[in-house]
C-alpha cells in the first residue's frame, strides 16, 4: 500500500487520516533507529502531515517534541504537498517495553511541544505547550486545545516488526467545527472508543478512507481525493556549498587542511563530500565577495 491521505467531512466535523508505513521506514533507514526512536519519529512526521495537510500551498509546518528523556528531541517538517522529513536527536535509545507497548514517552520525558507554521514572506508563528505524556498523539491534541483552542483528537501509531522494521504506521485528526451538532459529536464519540489502534487499522489492510468510514461511522461522509505521501528533504549540494560559504573564510581554510569536509544532513542523513580542490573553490568565492 502506498503512504497516502485522505480528507474527509461529516456535518459539523472534518478529519483527515494517513498511512505512512513506507516513509516511516525510509527515516529509520536513514536514521538508523532503534525500535522506540522510531515509534516517537513516525509519530512525530505523521502528526506533521496530518496538521500540514490543511495548509495552503506555499505553506508548512514544523513540529518539534523536545524533552528531558534520552531521545532529547524528535523534529519532522512537513509541507501540503505530501512531503515530509525529521530527525530525532539520539536515533540510539534502546528502552524495555512499558505493558507490551514502545515507552515513548519515557524517551521523550517532560518537556514541550513547539508547533511552527511558515506562511511564504511573512513571519513564522510558533506556539507551544508543555507535554502531556510524551505519546506524541496526546500532546499534539493538548496543543491544539491550548495554543489553537480548537477541540480535536489525533491518534498516531507505529507497529514495528521483530527484525525491528516498521510493519504498519498511519494516524488521523479529527476536529469539531463551529455549530457541530450534539448528535455528532456523540456518535463520533462513540466511535472513538470502539476503533482498535490506528497502527492495528493499516496492518489489517485498511487505507485512510477505511480509517475514516470507521472513524464516521453512523454519519454522511464526504471524502476527498487523496494525497500521496512521501519523504523528501530540500537537501542539497548547492546548499550545502552555500552553508560552507557562509562560515567564512578562517573555517574553509581549517577544512582544507584537514584535506577533506564531510557535511551530513540531519534530517536525511545524506551526506556531502567536499576534498580539498573543492574546498579551494569555495573559498575563492568567500574571497571574490570581500
Amino acid at each position: 500500500m502506498r503512504d497516502h491521505l485522505i480528507r474527509a467531512t461529516a456535518p459539523g466535523l472534518r478529519a483527515f487520516a494517513a498511512v505512512t508505513t513506507n516513509l516511516v521506514e525510509e527515516a529509520r533507514q536513514r536514521h538508523d533507529c532503534f525500535p522506540v526512536a522510531t515509534a516517537a519519529l513516525g509519530r512525530t512526521m505523521t502528526g506533521a502531515l496530518l496538521l500540514a495537510a490543511n495548509l495552503k500551498t506555499a505553506e508548512s509546518i514544523t513540529v518539534r517534541i523536545s524533552g528531558d528523556g534520552p531521545l532529547k528531541e524528535v523534529v519532522a517538517d512537513a509541507y501540503p504537498d505530501g512531503s515530509v522529513r525529521g530527525y530525532v536527536r539520539n536515533p540510539f535509545v534502546d528502552l524495555p517495553l512499558n505493558q507490551g507497548k514502545w515507552a515513548v514517552g519515557q524517551a521523550i520525558g517532560k518537556g514541550h511541544i513547539y508547533v511552527t507554521r511558515f506562511v511564504g514572506l511573512k513571519q513564522p508563528f510558533t506556539g507551544s505547550a508543555a507535554l502531556v505524556s510524551g505519546e506524541i498523539a496526546e500532546d499534539i491534541t493538548q496543543y491544539l486545545t491550548v495554543s489553537e483552542q480548537t477541540p480535536s483528537s489525533v491518534a498516531l501509531g507505529v507497529l514495528i516488526a521483530p527484525d525491528a522494521t516498521v510493519a504498519a504506521a498511519g494516524g488521523f485528526f479529527i476536529q469539531a467545527l463551529p455549530g457541530a451538532e450534539d448528535s455528532a459529536i456523540t456518535q463520533l464519540e462513540n466511535n472513538l472508543q470502539q476503533l482498535p489502534p490506528v497502527s492495528q487499522m493499516v496492518n489489517m489492510g485498511k487505507g485512510a478512507n477505511g480509517i475514516l468510514e470507521m472513524l464516521f461511522s453512523g454519519l454522511p461522509i464526504t471524502a476527498y481525493d487523496p494525497l500521496e505521501l512521501r519523504f523528501n528533504c530540500q537537501c542539497s549540494r548547492e546548499r550545502v556549498e552555500n552553508m560552507l560559504i557562509s562560515l567564512g573564510a578562517k573555517e574553509i581554510k581549517e577544512m582544507i587542511n584537514d584535506g577533506q569536509a564531510e557535511v551530513c544532513c540531519h534530517f536525511c542523513g545524506e551526506k556531502y563530500h567536499f576534498n580539498a580542490h573543492e574546498l579551494a573553490v569555495i573559498l575563492k568565492q568567500i574571497e571574490a565577495k570581500k
